[in-house]
Formats: structure tokens, sequence, C-alpha cells
């Protein structure tokens, strides 16, 4: 048997399985019951060493010109 087909056989079959079954692995960790407090606090880490918050009520454009 030639090398290519061999390599091709297998990346047909075996390797789209396994690459298959790695991705919905992935995706059922990120989306499993538990994970949800951890995404939040991944989310909010940005805001997390902020001493004063901006005003969400005010405009960007006016504190430009200010």
């Amino acid at each position: 048997m030639e090398t290519y087909t061999f390599l091709r056989q297998l990346a047909d079959s075996w390797a789209l399985l396994a690459l298959t079954l790695i991705f919905l692995g992935v995706v059922l960790w990120a989306l499993r019951p538990g994970s949800n407090a951890v995404h939040r606090d991944i989310a909010n880490s940005i805001f997390r060493n902020e001493k004063q918050p901006g005003d969400p009520n005010k405009d960007p454009k006016s504190a430009k010109e200010a």
C-alpha cells in the first residue's frame, strides 16, 4: 500500500472522527453547568482594578471636548 493512500484513508476516517470528538468535548466542557461562575468572573475581570468607573449616562463625545 502506498503511503499517500494510507494517509488519505486515515485522514478520511479516523482522524476526522478523532477531531470531531475533540471538538465536541471542548464545546461540552465549555458549556458544562459548573462553568457559569468561571465565565462570569473572566468576563468581569477587566473591571476588577478600576478605581473610578465611568458614568454610563455620560456621552463619550462630550468627554473628549472637555
